[in-house]
């Protein structure tokens, strides 16, 4: 079983705080407040749970030096006050920088009871498959 340090417990929750005032900066109207801190509190959660050299190689790969600029130039677009464009840009980035992730997020969302039925249905099923990126992909 792998050990779980005190850092990364800590980063985790630092993370979960930053999507929920990032869940609540989008319900209130984007609340620029509530989605600064939200920004603030998931960067410092990735960094605390992955350690802080591997969280500037992340966003600082040859590859990804796109995704990044858009990812932090939507989190200063937030912060100079424009939180709707700032967050449509911030998302870009994101889905930019995680989209490696994508595929093994839907491969094991499709395995679980209720999520894989429902990622099953007709219209998901096709924008699952889309952000998973098979073209192949056969229903089981």
């Amino acid at each position: 079983m792998i050990e779980v340090t005190d850092t990364q417990k800590i980063g985790v929750g630092l993370a979960a705080f930053g999507g929920f005032f990032l869940f609540l900066g989008v319900v209130l109207l984007f609340d620029k407040g509530l989605l600064a801190i939200g920004n603030i509190l998931f960067i410092s959660g990735l960094a605390f749970v992955i350690g802080l050299e591997r969280t500037f190689r992340f966003f600082f790969q040859a590859h990804k030096i796109k995704a990044t600029a858009f990812f932090f130039g939507g989190i200063i677009v937030v912060l100079i006050g424009w939180p709707m464009i700032g967050m449509l840009v911030e998302m870009y980035g994101f889905f930019l920088l995680f989209r490696g992730f994508f595929p093994v997020v839907i491969n094991f969302l499709r395995r679980v009871p209720v999520i894989g039925t429902i990622l099953n249905l007709p219209g998901i099923s096709g924008i699952a498959t889309w952000l998973e990126g098979d073209e192949n992909h056969q229903k089981v």
